[in-house]
């Protein structure tokens, strides 16, 4: 392993000697965690012989290191936010997407590359292994499809070649390699790499879970997409970018379809001389637990639910404090990322995250976001978007409201129905007998008309027939034991419908 890793952690030079404070104890114990962690990542990566691999695997485990000992000097110091110092973020730092001016070169595209974050499964929705990507949204066409689609008529229709990058992790890899061969005769670059694989760290020992560089993938992690910036620069892809010319990346979830590339935001970034640009939208009731950019101390930065002192929390989520929320589209200048990579790399907030292993044991993973390398960046600040650039699709709720007659399909972009009189998406929360993909598709026979909805709860077991209608505030709750049948047809407007309800048509 490279002498970083191997060089001995500070407060390992010093005499062991036995201190009465508690911060004598922490650091004491600080020292001995962090040599028992390195001499374990050290025997890791002696057992890589081939050499390219052995340099991708030292470099991953020399990222964890840093961040692993980052976590444990944190701990120790047990440093927490200073609530009193975080403000609303002014003006400045936060620039309205209304009042961008209309782009008058599209010529910047030569520049961009467009990013998706690939490394995340729809286990929660019952896909099993498989990418949330490969889930089928609209007409047959996945996430992924919608959006090749999207660069593809990026490039017909200004005579570009901006490249379509998906950074995977090893739990999507494989799967997406395969499903990413019949884009070959598309008119599209497509690249892929992948992000770090991290070991689990035993909660109690502080020691890795794996015991050898190739044990059962359960043991690992991908440790957030904070990782991009170390995964990119490390593939070896950052540098590839810029000699291709490339100066701009845009960077997003592959579960958001709203997030298409903006001319107007791309005039903006250069305009205003941004290294780093967060989307951010109005925070409504449903997304009071979102990360969010504030001024703290004087500087922009991401704050997560996770960093605020419990007591704070309600404040955290106060629409009027903190009026926006991030999400997770971001500009990043490539040339700025590299400058910054070369002197030491960044040190983003870490976001510790409690598990239990399949045999019981409690581990930890340390993870970071993308959007706290905000800080790091010159220039960096947010702007507010349109609602309709967000649209994800966390659960089968968010299913429903993408494949309804809310939106229609346009060169790969979900685009809002006119005949909706507001531009707010209806509110929907389905129950658990919703919430895996197939119980989705076989309780809905086809998707209700929602257009005139502003809300809809359906708890219980519930069954929806064909070309239903749902207007404005809908309930429908099956007591346990109780099943109800919507008949095909049916056209509830600001009903609660409750118990065990069979209509039969006659």
């Amino acid at each position: 392993m490279s002498a970083d890793l191997l060089s001995p952690v500070g407060s390992l030079k010093a005499p062991r000697a036995r201190g009465h404070s508690a911060m004598d104890f922490k650091n004491a114990t600080t020292g001995i965690a962090a040599k028992g962690m390195r001499n374990e990542l050290n025997s890791l990566v002696s057992k890589v012989e081939e050499p390219n691999a052995h340099r991708l695997f030292d470099a991953e485990m020399q990222g964890f290191f840093s961040l692993f000992n980052r976590y444990l000097h944190q701990r120790a110091k047990n440093e927490k936010l200073e609530w009193e110092k975080v403000k609303s973020p002014s003006p400045e730092e936060v620039v309205d997407y209304k009042s961008l001016p209309e782009p008058k070169d599209a010529s910047i595209l030569e520049k961009v590359a467009v990013l998706k974050l690939n490394g995340g499964l729809g286990t929660s929705m019952g896909m099993g292994g498989a990418p949330k990507s490969a889930i089928e949204v609209r007409e047959g066409m996945t996430f992924l499809d919608l959006s090749v689609r999207q660069i593809e008529h990026l490039n017909e229709v200004y005579k570009v070649n901006v490249p379509f990058i998906l950074m995977n992790s090893f739990n999507t890899d494989n799967d997406t390699q395969r499903i990413i061969q019949k884009y070959q005769n598309h008119n599209i670059n497509l690249v892929t790499f992948n992000q770090s694989r991290y070991p689990r760290v035993g909660k109690e020992s502080l020691l890795p879970i794996p015991r050898t560089p190739d044990s059962h993938k359960s043991e690992w992690y991908p440790p957030g997409h904070g990782d991009l910036f170390d995964a990119i620069n490390n593939s070896g892809l950052l540098d590839k970018l810029i000699a291709a010319g490339k100066e701009y990346i845009f960077v997003s979830n592959v579960d958001n379809l709203g997030a298409d590339v903006d001319l107007k935001i791309l005039e903006h970034l250069v305009q205003s001389q941004a290294d780093f640009l967060m989307e951010l939208t109005d925070k409504t009731k449903a997304d009071v637990k979102g990360g969010t950019i504030v001024n703290y101390q004087g500087q922009v930065r991401l704050l997560e639910i996770a960093q605020v002192p419990s007591e704070h929390v309600e404040d955290f989520k106060s629409v009027r404090k903190f009026a926006y929320f991030n999400t997770n589209s971001v500009y990043i200048s490539l040339p700025a990322l590299k400058n910054i990579m070369t002197n030491g790399g960044m040190e983003l907030d870490i976001i510790v995250n409690p598990k239990v292993a399949d045999d019981g044991t409690a581990v930890i993973q340390l993870e970071t976001a993308v959007g706290a390398a905000i800080k790091h960046f010159k220039n960096a600040h947010g702007i507010n978007v349109p609602r309709s650039r967000f649209l994800p699709v966390k659960a089968t709720s968010d299913l429903l409201l993408i494949t309804s007659d809310l939106y229609s399909l346009q060169h790969g972009k979900l685009i809002m129905s006119q005949d909706r009189m507001f531009n707010q998406t209806p509110v929907i929360k389905l129950g658990d007998s919703f919430k895996k993909i197939a119980n989705f598709q076989k309780r809905f026979r086809t998707i209700p008309n929602i257009v005139e909805l502003d809300h809809l709860t359906v708890s219980g077991d519930v069954w929806f027939g064909r070309n239903i209608t749902l207007r404005g505030t809908v309930i429908i709750v099956a007591n346990e034991g109780s099943r109800i049948d919507l008949p095909d047809g049916s056209i509830l407007e600001n009903k609660l419908v409750s118990g065990n309800v069979s209509i039969i048509d006659h």
